[in-house]
């Protein structure tokens, strides 16, 4: 039975499932019916240092660089529509090819285009974020994101990290920004041109 969590709650990953080698983060939403332009919601994953930044572009995961150099994260493809049950974009982790310097993966969403399309997270609904085991397919933890979200245009939906250099743990985020992928990118060191 998969742990439900909510915002700003932790738990473990491999504590209790020491031979948990890879997970599968899936990510899913509803959108809002308008009669305006499409929505195209993008994932994104951010391999971090110590320092709460990225060591180069390369820890920088979406659909232009769909994996790292290291074959840690694999960012599994672009769902333009979202339509469809379960999940609209999934993003592996395999822990053992997690560099030593890695201490967190933040998974991102963002609004292609939303400012001249007009969009934001208050128009998606039903949004979650859920880890599975690869292995067996199980639902490890999951998060669904009950906040009206306004004025953001991206959303820090979970992390996963290295707990005491220990444990992988996930922690429910729920955290929006106004700026869209660039703001997101950029507080995590990567300058967007």
């Amino acid at each position: 039975m998969a742990i439900s969590l909510t915002k700003g709650q932790n738990t473990s990953l491999t504590k209790d499932r020491p031979g948990l080698k890879s997970v599968r983060v899936g990510l899913g939403w509803e959108v809002r019916s308008t009669a305006g332009d499409a929505f195209d919601l993008d994932a994104s994953a951010f391999l971090l240092a110590q320092s709460g930044k990225v060591r180069g572009e390369q820890d920088f995961i979406f659909y232009n660089q769909p994996a790292s150099t290291c074959g840690s994260v694999q960012y599994m493809g672009d769902n333009r529509t979202g339509d469809g049950d379960g999940d609209d974009e999934v993003i592996e982790v395999h822990f053992d090819k997690v560099p030593s310097d890695v201490v967190r993966i933040v998974v991102a969403v963002t609004i292609h285009e939303a400012a001249q399309r007009r969009q934001n997270f208050g128009q998606v609904r039903n949004a979650f974020i859920r880890v599975l085991d690869i292995a067996g397919g199980q639902e490890l933890v999951r998060f669904d994101l009950s906040e009206d979200y306004s004025t953001e245009t991206s959303m820090l939906f979970g992390e996963l990290y290295f707990h005491n250099g220990q444990e992988w743990k996930f922690r429910a985020l729920g955290q929006g920004y106004p700026g869209g992928l660039e703001q997101v990118a950029l507080s995590f060191g990567i300058a967007l041109s």
